[in-house]
């Protein structure tokens, strides 16, 4: 082969590679943008679903908000209804009692009332009192010959008495009376020296 030839050759085989070269980078171009344009619609995917999310989280944060509100108000109209009637089982209980007191007035204004029978109406009575009232947790305090206590009974005064051990209750002027155990009104007495 001649030089010529062989140059020919040689430009021919340049013109080939640079051809291929041209190839190459447009190819590597093309899939540069094509990767390029999935990151972008990956990205856009990838916004997409974080934005649905945060709406979904807020909306569900909206909803909380909203079920609090509510039963702050729920809770706040039962307290109230609470205060309002808390006595409502207690006065049920007494309206009996005032019953019986009321008949018991009116049978003794009757001119054929003996004593004995208006005695007999108001111990009935006052044990329906009493039942109300232990019903309640509300109970007496008759400290009549134990050990006189501060915490449930108020000392009148103190009498010397060679009956009496000291420090005991000689005598009850005012029974007392506990709530669920809760002191309400301190038994008063006379203690013995």
């Amino acid at each position: 082969m001649s030089e010529k030839e062989q140059k020919i050759n040689d430009d021919h085989e340049v013109n080939l590679d640079n051809a291929t070269a041209q190839e190459a980078v447009q190819q590597a171009d093309e899939a540069l943008e094509d990767a390029q344009q999935k990151v972008e619609e990956d990205v856009q995917a990838l916004l997409e679903q974080a934005l649905a999310e945060a709406e979904k989280h807020k909306d569900t944060a909206l909803r909380v908000q909203a079920d609090m509100e509510n039963l702050r108000r729920r809770t706040r109209l039962d307290v109230e209804g609470a205060h309002k009637y808390a006595l409502e089982k207690f006065v049920n209980e007494l309206i009996p009692v005032l019953d019986s007191m009321e008949m018991g007035i009116d049978a003794a204004a009757k001119e054929d009332a003996s004593a004995e029978s208006i005695k007999e109406g108001l111990d009935m009575t006052f044990k329906q009192f009493l039942d109300v009232m232990q019903k309640f947790e509300v109970e007496r305090v008759n400290p009549m010959g134990e050990k006189f206590d501060p915490q449930l009974h108020e000392a009148m005064t103190m009498v010397p008495s060679p009956d009496h051990e000291s420090n005991t209750v000689m005598e009850v002027f005012q029974k007392g009376y506990t709530l669920n155990e809760r002191l309400v009104r301190a038994a008063r007495v006379i203690v013995a020296q």
